[in-house]
């Protein structure tokens, strides 16, 4: 799986590239947004929006997303380089979110360097962000797949609903580091997960699904898959920030103790408030609710999280989820080979180590 995603990186950044090309000038501002009313400063445009996008994107990150996008489009029988344009909508909308989360968050670092938002400052990273929600749209305006007025409507209608539910997630998510109490139920987790990091994922499916004209039941069926698998690789996330914790974060390109140090309520910390003692519960309520923590304190939370059994509990569900996953692939209408490789995909975002 680590090849297939290394073979498509440099092909997704290419298409990426057509969207908000690495170098900014006039003539892409009056094509693509269309024609100035006095006049576009490129210069500037470079520097809030082109810089920090793609100093972020060329720090790494797995562009599973695209990917996984392109794979069921050439699943369903299509040529997945038809419709890179469209493969890349749920790339972009992704790396938009990670720039706003790390603004709600606090968040120091990201994929190994500094947070956007304190080395470009909070108000050109949410720009990006946001911008990165919007990029999409213009995608399907401008139409490179040549697709009914019919069908753009229906992927309109799509995203606007996932995206909306994010926002739930993201809601809920923050709430709960708000708060010094872990309150929130395993049931309550895995639907912010579906919606937080899901619905993205459901983005993924759902584009192949409804351009290529597949059935109501395929698209939601594939949808399903998509946000199993979603809610497992961020459950898997949550396990790989303690691990690599517990080996002073080798290269996972985050802080020490990241989650922990932003009082994140995760399937872990959920767990362990409902099966530790009164005692430790209390005491990990502390260190998660604290504006620093110490890196003794970091351990003493994973020590819990272990003495509670959390760390493997939190793994078994990964598993389960992405089991959930692949029985919801429809075998019957994809390639073979393509949905063989969609399985794959649920077990690499389980198995990964970074």
């Amino acid at each position: 799986m680590r090849d297939v995603l290394a073979d498509w990186q440099p092909v997704i950044d290419d298409a990426i590239a057509e969207v908000l090309p690495r170098e900014i000038d006039e003539q892409y501002l009056a094509d693509f947004f269309g024609a100035p009313t006095y006049a576009y400063d490129p210069d500037a445009i470079q520097q809030a929006l082109s810089d920090p996008i793609w100093e972020l994107l060329d720090r790494g990150g797995k562009r599973w997303r695209a990917v996984l996008a392109a794979q069921l489009f050439e699943g369903f029988g299509a040529d997945p380089t038809d419709y890179l344009q469209y493969a890349i909508i749920p790339e972009i909308l992704h790396n938009g979110t990670i720039i706003v989360d790390d603004v709600e968050d606090g968040a120091s670092k990201r994929r190994g360097g500094p947070a956007l938002h304190l080395e470009y400052g909070t108000d050109i990273a949410l720009n990006a962000g946001n911008a990165m929600y919007f990029l999409p749209l213009k995608i399907i305006t401008r139409n490179g797949g040549d697709l009914d007025a019919e069908t753009r409507l229906e992927i309109y209608e799509m995203l606007m609903y996932e995206l909306n539910r994010t926002h739930l997630g993201q809601g809920m998510d923050i709430w709960w580091h708000n708060e010094k109490e872990i309150q929130a139920t395993e049931a309550e987790y895995c639907e912010m997960g579906a919606c937080k990091t899901g619905c993205i994922g459901r983005i993924v499916a759902r584009l192949p699904a409804i351009i290529t004209g597949q059935t109501n039941e395929v698209e939601q069926r594939v949808a399903e898959y998509a946000e199993q698998m979603s809610i497992a690789f961020q459950i898997g996330d949550d396990i790989l920030d303690i691990e690599h914790t517990l080996d002073q974060a080798g290269e996972f390109g985050k802080e020490f103790g990241n989650d922990i140090r932003e009082g994140k309520k995760t399937l872990m910390a959920i767990h362990a408030a409902e099966h530790a003692s009164a005692s430790d519960t209390a005491r990990l309520e502390e260190i998660l609710w604290a504006d620093t923590n110490t890196d003794e304190e970091i351990m003493e939370a994973i020590e819990i999280y272990q003495s509670a059994g959390s760390i493997d509990y939190a793994r078994e569900r990964a598993e389960a989820m992405a089991r959930q996953a692949r029985e919801r692939l429809p075998d019957e209408q994809l390639d073979p080979a393509i949905a063989e490789r969609l399985a794959a995909f649920t077990r690499f975002v389980i198995e990964r180590d970074k």
